[in-house]
């Protein structure tokens, strides 16, 4: 059996609801991770949560942005068969971008930050982290964030925070963030303000 036909959910409604909810809620309530629920199944060199994220948000309207390592036959096939979502090599023209590895991550800013009009047209990026927990502190404040909270994702870029500023400036315009790993998925969307703790 061809590859690109395997992986996806086992339950594909039901699946794709629970992540959808997960996802939606961990946008709403910012550095709370939330769990994606059954996970489809990994598509070499995609990580299930990415998979599952995939599965979740894209379909034909959407278009993909890979990063360096994902970009393969198999991969691009997968999605063809699974979303039928285009694909694309210019991050200022995606609406998803899947991220394999930090190290793969161009700037934040290099992507589709959306227009005044539409600032909903911006890229969300889903990265994949080592953890969702045991970096460096991150202190989050605004919407969805009563006072402030502390998370500590892993394997974001060192100068994450200054780069986060430079989006939440350009606010309604600029990115969303979902962070995956291990099941799980933490949003963070750019009405966040982030500063290091202490």
């Amino acid at each position: 059996m061809d590859s690109s036909f395997e992986g996806g959910f086992a339950d594909p409604v039901l699946d794709a609801q629970t992540a959808f909810r997960a996802i939606m809620d961990a946008l709403a309530n910012p550095g709370t991770p939330r769990t994606l629920g059954e996970n489809a199944l990994s598509q070499a060199p995609l990580q299930a949560e990415l998979v599952s994220t995939l599965l979740t948000l894209s379909d034909a309207d959407t278009t993909i942005w890979l990063s360096a390592s994902l970009r393969s036959a198999p991969v691009e096939a997968f999605i063809a068969f699974h979303t039928g979502a285009p694909l694309t090599r210019d991050p200022a023209k995606a609406t998803f971008a899947l991220v394999a590895d930090v190290t793969e991550l161009p700037a934040l800013a290099t992507f589709n930050l959306g227009t005044q009009e539409y600032p909903d047209r911006s890229t969300t990026i889903v990265l994949a982290v080592p953890a969702l927990s045991g970096g460096d502190d991150l202190v989050l404040r605004g919407p969805g964030v009563k006072d402030h909270l502390h998370c500590s994702p892993k394997g974001l870029p060192e100068d994450f925070t200054a780069q986060w500023s430079d989006n939440r400036e350009v606010f309604p315009r600029g990115i969303d963030l979902l962070l995956v790993a291990h099941g799980q998925v933490l949003g963070l969307p750019r009405s966040t303000r982030i500063g290091e703790g202490h």
